[in-house]
């Protein structure tokens, strides 16, 4: 890479840094009362509606956020999430989830086939088994054993987009909701808990066998009751590198807002990545405050929030 392509590279990196426009700043202004829910991209306001409806007449947040997200995994058009997701390369389905209450107890399944609701597994791992993964085939196994009834999850409609592209290899899907519209999210419940949990499909085209962060405790979701909690979306590998969700939990705990933290974290990927602009991270969190904070390096990230004010749909402030 030339030089001046490096120079250009710091000097907008350095920009950003420095200078944000008033009207990108209103996830910073939100300030949420507990009980509350949020969640990531469009659908996150289905979740978050189901997640209310417990919350607010004294659900805990880890159950809030369980059901929350199974409403997403069990809507067939939804492409990224448990019924009807992208499969991989080979058509398979493969599922990663993963959940973690106020104790920092935790469960997690990844590359798991034919059960649609993954995150209810990986509650059932957290609080049924001395682990925190299992994966593939024993994961399935242990889904069947706890009732879990096998399914196709491969419908009709994905196989022919699975088709369709598998017979044009070329094409190329885009990077913010077609291909990385994970679901994660984050509630507080009436007691002051925090829980969170993050549900995947993965990305299309995908490797068979190939994991992303969505089930890596500290990578695609974590949550610290006496800090705060966030969630990813996006690029898992790049994700993964950086312990993503961790750090940003880790900057709120220096005294960083929510917003400062996933901004500084989703530099940080950014910073150490020359082909930045080819994909996408973005983060969303919020501390025991219930401020919230949420950044991203690709316009078009959502996010959506509810407490007793009702509702909200917002974009995500973006670095490009």
């Amino acid at each position: 890479m030339s030089t001046r392509r490096r120079f250009l590279q710091k000097s907008t990196l350095g920009a950003l840094a420095a200078w944000l426009p008033a009207s990108v700043r209103a996830a910073e202004s939100i300030s949420l009362q507990p009980p509350f829910a949020l969640a990531t991209w469009n659908h996150g306001q289905q979740a978050n509606a189901v997640a209310w409806e417990l919350l607010r007449t004294g659900s805990s947040a880890l159950d809030a956020v369980e059901r929350g997200v199974m409403a997403v995994e069990d809507n067939p058009e939804v492409r990224t999430v448990g019924l009807g997701g992208y499969p991989d390369r080979e058509g398979n389905v493969t599922l990663d989830a993963c959940i973690m209450n106020e104790k920092q107890q935790c469960g997690s399944v990844a590359f798991l086939q034919h059960i649609r609701n993954p995150i209810a597994v990986a509650r059932r791992v957290m609080e049924n088994t001395p682990h925190i993964m299992l994966v593939g085939e024993g994961a399935l196994q242990f889904a069947l054993g706890q009732g879990f009834v096998k399914e196709n999850l491969l419908t009709p409609e994905t196989l022919v987009e699975w088709k369709a592209l598998r017979d044009h290899p070329d094409v190329k899907l885009l990077f913010n909701i077609e291909n990385h519209d994970t679901i994660g999210m984050l509630a507080m419940d009436a007691q002051g808990n925090l829980s969170g949990a993050c549900t995947t499909s993965g990305t299309a085209w995908k490797m068979h066998g190939r994991v992303g962060d969505s089930p890596i405790i500290g990578a695609g979701l974590y949550v610290d009751n006496e800090v705060g909690a966030a969630t990813a979306t996006g690029w898992g590998e790049e994700v993964i590198r950086n312990a993503g969700s961790a750090m940003v939990v880790e900057m709120m705990r220096q005294g960083r807002s929510p917003q400062e933290a996933c901004e500084e974290i989703v530099r940080r990927i950014a910073r150490k990545n020359a082909n930045y602009r080819d994909f996408q991270v973005g983060f969303l969190a919020v501390d025991r405050s219930g401020r919230v904070g949420t950044y991203c390096i690709q316009p078009g990230f959502t996010f959506a929030c509810v407490d007793h004010s009702g509702p909200r749909h917002l974009p995500a402030p973006s670095m490009l």
